[in-house]
């Protein structure tokens, strides 16, 4: 057993209250969540004020955290809402933030005056790559910041032994990787008038581009770009899920995951695997060591561009880099979660089409998977049905086997 370390926090995205939920159920130990407005992903579902009121209660009957974003840069149009909606904050009493994570320095120093009991977190966006960058934003009230996301584990250490003890480290170690230093990308804007900086990213390092040859009478013909292929921007994800070790010597106090405009079921995969990692590092290194396969196989159930280890062990080359497409690997459709239970059947919102006799997967919050067939299903009325077209509707099943709350049904594509 690991003794006198600290286990480092587990941190989870959520988009919207039932992600956040599933981050809590399935293992986080605080999760980062943004309103409608001054975050970095306008384009997530987000949270209104109740239902950021709502969700920080749940977590908070869990003992778990949430971290708001606040993470805009800032113009002077927005200061004034800024304000505006950190006394909305503050008006939670109980069930307010447990801190907000900024970039803007005019938004850091308005929320200490505002929301002075609330700690304030310093974004990846204010490229924190140094410790004196770190020093800096304690001296001014910082209680952590997130790493910018070009540091290695080396330069990591060295940080940790150059600033305050109490100055915590926040580092990224799954999820998507961004093209610009430290997420602050202009190639948005720049094509489509939606700022990444002010929350409307397009994603544009995803696209597939061309260069371009003008011909004779004017007109622009493509040229196919090298053997590496026409996404010269695409990055495979982060995953750090087999160096748990590392992470830890290197001082790292959270362990983040990136995903705010994830679905529930990559949330609920990746936290699990990421809790189980961590806490079976921490019980035994040796079984921690043994399970590492089991570890990676979770992760890459959920939705995933391939995985790197990113910046941490030297800079990225085109082994990182995927070049013949744009999109996701999906291995797994999410098809419900278990809400209820009525005369013996076990109710669920259906997300995905499914049908009786399916083989499906059960995955539950302690890390178990269970494997079965679709035996049964009505509808809400308690009609029989074959199969569950309709996106929303209520259903009832029987998969003849226990379920329990929170429990969620995915597919094998």
């Amino acid at each position: 057993m690991i003794k006198d370390i600290r286990k480092p926090e587990l941190l989870m995205p959520a988009g919207d209250p039932e992600t956040l939920r599933a981050a809590i159920i399935y293992g986080a130990d605080a999760v980062y969540i943004g309103g409608d407005m001054y975050g970095l992903r306008a384009r997530a579902k987000n949270f209104s004020p109740d239902q950021m009121k709502e969700s920080i209660a749940f977590a908070h009957s869990y003992g778990r955290k949430v971290y708001v974003t606040v993470n805009i840069t800032a113009h002077n149009n927005d200061l004034e809402g800024i304000k505006e909606y950190l006394k909305e904050l503050k008006a939670f009493g109980k069930d307010k933030p447990d801190a907000l994570i900024i970039t803007d320095p005019g938004v850091f120093s308005i929320a200490g005056e505002i929301l002075p009991e609330v700690e304030r977190h310093i974004s990846t966006q204010a490229n924190n790559t140094n410790y004196e960058t770190f020093s800096f934003w304690h001296r001014l009230g910082a209680k952590r910041a997130v790493t910018a996301r070009e540091m290695s584990l080396s330069e990591i250490a060295e940080l940790r032994a150059n600033i305050p003890p109490d100055m915590e480290i926040e580092a990224f170690i799954h999820g998507s990787m961004c093209i610009a230093y430290s997420g602050r990308c202009l190639l948005s804007n720049y094509f489509t008038g939606r700022d990444a900086n002010l929350g409307e990213c397009t994603h544009s390092c995803r696209w597939k581009y061309y260069l371009m040859e003008e011909t004779r009478i004017g007109e622009y013909l493509p040229i196919e770009e090298n053997e590496r292929g026409t996404y010269i921007f695409n990055s495979k994800d982060l995953c750090m899920i087999e160096y748990i070790p590392e992470l830890i010597a290197a001082g790292i106090d959270s362990f983040k995951v990136e995903g705010r405009m994830k679905t529930v079921l990559y949330v609920a995969t990746v936290t699990r695997a990421y809790r189980k990692a961590i806490d079976d590092y921490f019980a035994d290194p040796g079984l921690y060591e043994r399970n590492k396969s089991l570890y990676m196989e979770e992760v890459k159930k959920g939705v995933n561009r391939q995985f790197t280890t990113g910046f941490y062990f030297g800079k990225p080359n085109h082994k990182d880099q995927i070049y013949d497409r744009g999109t996701y690997e999906k291995a797994y459709t999410y098809l419900g979660t278990i809400s209820g239970e009525r005369d013996g059947l076990y109710r669920l919102e259906q997300k995905n089409k499914f049908s009786t006799g399916e083989a499906i997967e059960v995955i539950k919050p302690d890390g178990s998977t269970l494997y079965t067939l679709v035996q049964r299903m009505t509808d809400e009325e308690g009609n029989d049905i074959m199969s569950c077209p309709h996106p929303g509707q209520i259903i009832y099943i029987d998969l003849g086997t226990k379920l329990d709350i929170y429990d969620m049904l995915r597919r094998k594509e």
